[in-house]
């Protein structure tokens, strides 16, 4: 009995397959430790009346209920998806085009690469705190030089108004999520063969067509992967809105992550904020699922079309 235990075990220590396993398992074990773990125990939470302090009892749907019912949950989750989709737009959009620009020929290309990166490796507390000078209602340097150009005559309270408010911090996610979209970017670029692009101008292929034949079809996966962790960046972010505005004016900015955390640890209501946090999961996987099932698509990963 032991021999063949010990035959099996030099059959699972060799093979290649289970090689592959057991080199995973670190990491395996790290991940259910401090992701599968927490997230299990924060659903669990939800379905408690749980407080700071007091392990609460089972109190079933009754905090979901309560959540899909408040207005201010409401407003979270239109102001999360509105500021998801816009800011990963426009991130995708100036990215794409900083992308093409940084991989043509030019003068110091390498410095203006690393320039591109700096809103990038700033801390967000850092650049939260810095835009909120630059929106600040008395000293804003935007509403200092409109009103030298004449084209205002009162400053603009940028962080005071609902609207105003909303607008500008998806600015300040756009300036800080651009240089993750664009190097990811043209590191996918430079993977084009040069050849593809001389053969589509030897068939009198105009610059547009060229992208949209050769470079976009060849960027898709790229795209995908890129735009994936773009929108999970975006969806579960936290320190500029908690740091610029806190969820203001009127809970205008709130997201559902800063909205979990005012709940859970500001309010004490263990159970309603997990329940909050675990409302976030559906959008979340839904993000995670269209890059997957994109991805595996083989006639997407060669730019062919699914007709």
């Amino acid at each position: 009995m032991t021999g063949s235990i010990g035959v099996i075990w030099e059959r699972l220590s060799t093979n290649r397959n289970w090689l592959g396993f057991w080199f995973m398992l670190p990491a395996a074990a790290f991940l259910l430790l401090f992701l599968v773990y927490p997230l299990g125990l924060g659903i669990w939470l939800s379905f408690t009346d749980s407080r700071i302090g007091t392990p609460g009892s089972f109190v079933g749907v009754e905090n979901y209920e309560w959540i899909i019912g408040d207005p201010k949950f409401q407003t979270a989750v239109f102001f999360t998806l509105l500021y998801t989709l816009v800011a990963s737009v426009l991130k995708f959009g100036i990215g794409l085009y900083l992308a093409v620009l940084l991989n043509q020929s030019m003068p110091l290309k390498a410095l203006v690469r690393s320039i591109v990166l700096i809103p990038f490796i700033v801390p967000t507390v850092l650049s939260a705190v810095a835009f909120w000078w630059i929106f600040d209602p008395q000293f804003s340097i935007v509403s200092w030089s409109l009103k030298k150009l004449g084209w205002i005559d009162a400053n603009i309270n940028f962080l005071g108004d609902a609207w105003n408010a909303r607008w500008s911090v998806i600015f300040a996610n756009v300036w800080r999520g651009v240089p993750f979209v664009a190097i990811s970017l043209l590191a996918g670029l430079q993977t084009v063969p040069a050849s593809l692009y001389e053969a589509a101008t030897l068939d009198g292929a105009s610059r547009w067509q060229i992208f949209r034949r050769v470079t976009y079809p060849l960027l898709t996966p790229i795209v995908a992967v890129v735009m994936t962790f773009s929108v999970l960046f975006t969806f579960t972010d936290f320190q500029l809105i908690k740091v610029l505005t806190n969820g203001g004016p009127a809970g205008s900015t709130e997201l559902m992550a800063t909205m979990s955390y005012n709940t859970a640890i500001l309010g004490s209501r263990i159970g309603e904020g997990a329940a909050v946090s675990t409302a976030m999961v559906p959008f979340l996987l839904a993000a995670i699922m269209f890059s997957w099932f994109g991805l595996q698509r083989r006639k997407w990963q060669q730019g062919e079309s699914n007709d």
